[in-house]
């Protein structure tokens, strides 16, 4: 056992557990700050970071051209996420089996989350950002708003882009024909009767 004095000699030699942590959170914090890119000086150029055998990429993205620089293992999902910026597409599963990411290539529905992004080179690509706008929606998004088809909302994007592209692809006309085809798409919230009650509304007036 120490006495009095062993343990006042003890504590001024050694770092208490507090403290340990204290210094290790600060020492973290400086880490990464030193880690962080330096900010650009006002004129200069933002510098891009540069991806280790990244390859050319050029695609049409919402009528827009696209040219940019990507590792090959990106997906379609991530590249427009985080290379463009174009967040509409939701990650969901990122396995392909809930439908959220789904865009449309040349016209035909896909899972962005299982496209590799070199796979759409020289192709088009819509979002569903470039399928209406607040003053001019489509109208499988009017059709969603008027039936209330959504609740959370995350699905949504799916949803409509897959309900567009069912449209251009001759579903049958019976309901379950209709829930047959947009199976890939899950509503975590249930909201499939009305979800099924817009794409009636855009088929019929069509």
């Amino acid at each position: 056992m120490m006495d009095s004095n062993e343990k006042k000699d003890w504590t001024k030699k050694n770092v208490s557990r507090r403290t340990f942590l204290t210094h290790m959170g600060l020492a973290g914090a400086a880490a990464a700050a030193g880690n962080l890119p330096a900010k650009a000086e006002e004129g200069e150029p933002e510098k891009k970071p540069v991806i280790p055998g990244a390859i050319p990429l050029s695609f049409v993205v919402n009528k827009q051209r696209r040219d940019l620089k990507v590792d090959p293992r990106t997906t379609l999902l991530d590249c427009l996420r985080e290379n463009l910026n174009i967040t509409g597409t939701k990650k969901g599963c990122d396995h392909g089996q809930c439908g959220a990411c789904t865009v449309h290539l040349d016209g035909r529905r896909i899972n962005s989350c299982l496209t590799l992004a070199i796979m759409c080179q020289d192709q088009e690509v819509t979002t569903i950002d470039g399928l209406g706008t607040p003053e001019k929606l489509h109208p499988m998004q009017k059709a969603f708003v008027d039936c209330d088809a959504y609740q959370c909302g995350y699905c949504t994007s799916g949803q409509i882009m897959s309900a567009t592209a069912l449209l251009k692809e001759g579903c049958g006309k019976s309901d379950a024909d209709i829930r047959e085809a947009m199976s890939g798409n899950i509503c975590r919230c249930g909201a499939y009767q009305n979800i099924l009650a817009a794409i009636k509304q855009v088929r019929d007036a069509g």
